[in-house]
């Protein structure tokens, strides 16, 4: 599975001007599971984004996590995430199917919930605007095949 984290001071997805998550400090992350993932790939993923220290302490160094600072997450589907990119049109081919891309998006969304971590999501396969300030800004690439 692939995600991209931002670190946020606060987000909100939408679907035709309405909202339909919303979170205050914490993170964004935008998840896509790859052809070939499991819960093996998802369940690590909630782990690390969970645990993920780039948070500032009181030093100001990154050096707390989501859990450390009672942070929500805003998870965000994004099959974009598997683009390749040799050509100039991007090609999704490495992406998980649609059923089990979702499948996965909601276990990765449960497993972040089972750490105590309160959690919003947009909705899979949805047309979505997603807002937020990214706090930092602190953008961190994330991906199960290089663990």
């Amino acid at each position: 599975m692939r995600a991209l984290v931002q670190r946020t001071s606060g987000a909100d997805v939408s679907i035709a001007g309405e909202s339909v998550g919303r979170i205050g400090p914490g993170l964004v992350v935008l998840v896509c599971a790859m052809r070939g993932d499991g819960e093996a790939e998802s369940t690590w993923l909630a782990r690390k984004v969970a645990n993920l220290r780039i948070f500032r302490d009181d030093e100001g160094r990154m050096n707390r996590s989501l859990l450390d600072v009672g942070g929500d997450a805003l998870i965000v589907s994004q099959f974009t995430l598997a683009a390749e990119t040799r050509g100039n049109r991007p090609g999704f081919s490495t992406a998980a199917a649609p059923d089990e891309g979702e499948r996965l998006y909601r276990h990765f969304a449960e497993a972040v919930a089972g750490h105590g971590v309160r959690v919003a999501t947009g909705v899979f396969g949805a047309d979505m605007a997603v807002s937020l300030v990214n706090d930092g800004p602190v953008t961190i690439w994330l991906d199960t095949a290089s663990r």
